[in-house]
């Protein structure tokens, strides 16, 4: 499944995790794969499961900040 890395970035940027924001936007390509990116996002205390449902769902970004 793939997303959009805005999305991600906005996930970061909305728990406060700048840092990783930053990251992210360096390392990750504007399309995400979340299999594909698995290590990055998981370093960035991203759930890429938690991802993929949350947005097949349609439930937009939800929990998936963990918070």
């Amino acid at each position: 499944m793939q997303t959009d890395k805005s999305q991600i970035l906005d996930l970061l940027r909305t728990r406060g995790d700048d840092a990783a924001a930053e990251r992210a936007d360096r390392e990750l390509p504007d399309q995400v794969d979340i299999h594909e990116h698995r290590g990055v996002l998981d370093e960035l205390g991203v759930d890429p499961m938690a991802l993929a449902s949350e947005f097949a769902g349609g439930g937009g970004l939800g929990n998936v900040a963990g918070t």
